[in-house]
């Protein structure tokens, strides 16, 4: 094994390692201290840092030409099923983005949830999250990519419910789940549409923008792979009409926030579709459709952002506004721009996140010496007016669009599975989802 296998396998390995080592002990009943906590995750982000430092030199130093490295097909039915890796600049770009921001927030949460009765369980969570990231950034064929689209959607809707002993995170968090799984459905299209008219699942040649693996799709195929990505990447990365999750996946604590809501997760969508971008090249439609849903997703976060008056709400729709400005970006053509855009705006965001609750804390303490507010005009909701204040106070009606079509829908279903479920277990059949008759 070569130097940039080794260390890719490196990179992915430790966070997967230590998911292990953090999960096994919550399975047998088991808890681990902070300090043994703290020193396994401190080793598993700089070994997983330093692996992708390596990676990136050696894959300069080889003149930077893209590589996907094989592990072999783990399952075959009607064609296999590979487990590929993906090396190139942007692969590694994004995956040491992540590492990096995830090892800061892994730093900060060590003493913001101090004696935190979920420590633990936030830890096992946040590694879950971050080992599905690598794979997403990484991932060289579509079921590497979707497994780790899956890992990111389920940490981030439990980390949403993480004080769940309280029912607002638990609503919450189920409508965040509702509209991940709408993504996450249009994903799996994708990867199974794609096996059946390619033959297999890589996507070294379909995101190089390859001719031959263009031409073998057709262009029909390739517009209609194209628009499943983006409604996958809409629902993940918060796009109109998806936006209705995101001030509600607030309820979490702090640092979870940061990297989920304003570094990384809301910017997941961005990624996918800069690596599709050459799909969205190849066919006007979806190029088009990418720019209509960035364009609204800037000006509708724009103007709901500025009828918020908690400083969480403020920053998740600040940073929503930039994701639609980098999906125009992306369907415009200008990838590093987009980029080093998500780059930065997911630094400046992790930043104000992180340091709001102690902006917040000394804004009081200096209110309190002084015995008024400081600077009362700050607290104005904002200078709309008319039916344009009534849109950004009500987020564009969109939670009322999203709980008719998505959530409830989801919830009736839920029901209606679980009914039968007790009704193969000896329970009497109840399909109409509602109370129960033993009263539960």
């Amino acid at each position: 094994m070569g130097l940039l296998s080794g260390s890719v396998v490196a990179a992915v390995g430790a966070p997967l390692l230590l998911l292990a080592a953090l999960a096994l002990p919550s399975l047998l009943g088991r808890r681990l201290g902070e300090d043994i906590i703290g020193k396994l995750t401190r080793l598993a982000f700089l070994v997983s840092s330093g692996a992708l430092a390596a990676a990136a030199a050696a894959y300069f130093a080889a003149a930077g030409t893209p590589v996907t490295f094989s592990f072999g097909d783990w399952v075959s039915v009607g064609g296999g099923f590979e487990l590929d890796l993906l090396v190139d600049g942007w692969s590694l770009g994004f995956s040491l983005l992540a590492v990096t921001i995830c090892g800061a927030v892994a730093s900060f949460s060590f003493r913001y949830l101090h004696r935190e009765e979920g420590f633990h369980r936030y830890f096992v969570l946040l590694t879950c999250f971050v080992s599905g990231l690598l794979l997403v950034a990484l991932a060289g064929s579509v079921e590497v990519l979707f497994a780790g689209w899956e890992l990111v959607g389920l940490s981030s809707a439990l980390l949403v419910a993480f004080f769940h002993d309280r029912p607002a995170p638990v609503d919450n968090a189920f409508r965040v789940l509702a509209c991940y799984r709408v993504g996450d459905a249009c994903m799996l299209a994708a990867a199974v549409l794609l096996h059946h008219w390619s033959g297999s699942g890589g996507l070294a040649l379909l995101f190089a923008g390859s001719p031959e693996a263009l031409a073998r799709l057709g262009p029909e195929h390739v517009a209609v792979l194209a628009t499943l990505l983006i409604a996958a990447a809409a629902a993940k990365s918060a796009l109109v009409p998806f936006s209705t999750w995101l001030p509600r996946a607030m309820e979490g604590p702090t640092p979870s926030s940061a990297v989920y809501y304003g570094a990384l997760s809301i910017h997941a969508g961005c990624y996918l579709l800069l690596r599709a971008s050459p799909l969205l090249e190849y066919s006007a439609v979806p190029r088009a459709l990418a720019v209509g849903v960035g364009a609204a997703t800037a000006a509708y976060a724009a103007i709901v952002g500025r009828a918020q008056t908690d400083v969480k709400s403020r920053l998740c729709f600040a940073s929503l506004t930039q994701v639609g400005v980098i999906v125009v970006e992306i369907a415009l053509g200008f990838e590093r721009l987009a980029f080093l855009h998500m780059a930065g705006n997911a630094s400046l965001r992790l930043v104000q996140f992180l340091s709001a609750p102690n902006v917040l804390h000394d804004l009081h303490e200096l209110e309190n010496d002084l015995g008024e507010r400081v600077d009362e005009t700050a607290e104005a909701p904002t200078a709309l007016g008319g039916p344009w204040y009534l849109f950004a106070l009500e987020r564009g009606f969109l939670d009322t669009l999203t709980d008719r079509w998505v959530v409830e829908p989801l919830k009736r279903l839920a029901a209606r599975l679980e009914s039968i479920d007790r009704w193969l277990a000896g329970a009497p059949l109840n399909l109409m989802g509602g109370p129960r008759p033993d009263g539960d």
